[in-house]
């Protein structure tokens, strides 16, 4: 996620940028209006953080050219600034949030992927090869037909998808299963199920290109 920063606080640029950096966003820093107006007109943001009052200009005209050219943009003032006026009129250009300083770093980073997911619904869609998960209506199709999962099917092919890339061991699965089974999970329980749900979202079972073995530690989804 790329986040234009607009902040003429040298010690605040240098704070949040390398906070922002451990959780895995990519911040652009740009001190002024005209720098960060720029920008915009150059390149494409996924979120920005505007500070009102600035060296040269203010964030309240940066937040109307963001408007301009990325409108599903979602942006957040921060500003020492606290007073009704100001967090009104942040609002009516189309913020999403307005954040007092000083804040708790940590707070404003969920505030910020709040506003990210709001902004996009895509999220609740998750893919890998020609698999989909709609989260919102828990509908799964492979290849545009309709996949009919079990309960437990389902939560294990939700997790796979939700950790896509990442190693996934069998003990991280039957804590991911266990509430909705019910009952403790075995090795052989676990194995048919990823069987049963690999003979639906596999085009080849015997050759998995989707839940793939990871021998002797468990399993990674592909991509």
């Amino acid at each position: 996620m790329r986040v234009l920063l607009v902040e003429d606080d040298g010690a605040i640029v240098r704070t949040l940028s390398e906070l922002l950096a451990d959780e895995g966003f990519s911040v652009v820093a740009e001190a002024t209006q005209d720098g960060a107006c720029g920008r915009l007109a150059a390149e494409s943001f996924d979120i920005a953080l505007l500070d009102v009052t600035l060296a040269q200009g203010n964030g309240f005209a940066v937040c109307a050219a963001a408007r301009e050219v990325a409108p599903d943009m979602p942006v957040i003032f921060l500003t020492a600034s606290d007073d009704e006026y100001s967090t009104v009129a942040g609002l009516d250009m189309g913020a999403v949030d307005y954040i007092a300083k000083p804040f708790r770093a940590r707070e404003l980073v969920s505030r910020m992927r709040g506003a990210l997911r709001r902004a996009s619904p895509a999220d609740n869609v998750l893919t890998v090869g020609d698999v989909r998960l709609d989260v919102s209506s828990g509908a799964v199709t492979r290849g545009g037909a309709e996949v009919f999962l079990s309960a437990l099917e389902y939560r294990l092919l939700l997790y796979f998808l939700q950790h896509k890339g990442k190693l996934v061991t069998r003990e991280m699965l039957r804590d991911a299963i266990w509430d909705s089974a019910g009952e403790y999970v075995s090795d052989n329980a676990l194995n048919v199920y990823i069987k049963r749900l690999r003979e639906k979202v596999e085009a080849d079972p015997s050759d998995p290109q989707i839940i793939v073995t990871v021998r002797g530690l468990g399993y990674k989804v592909g991509a």
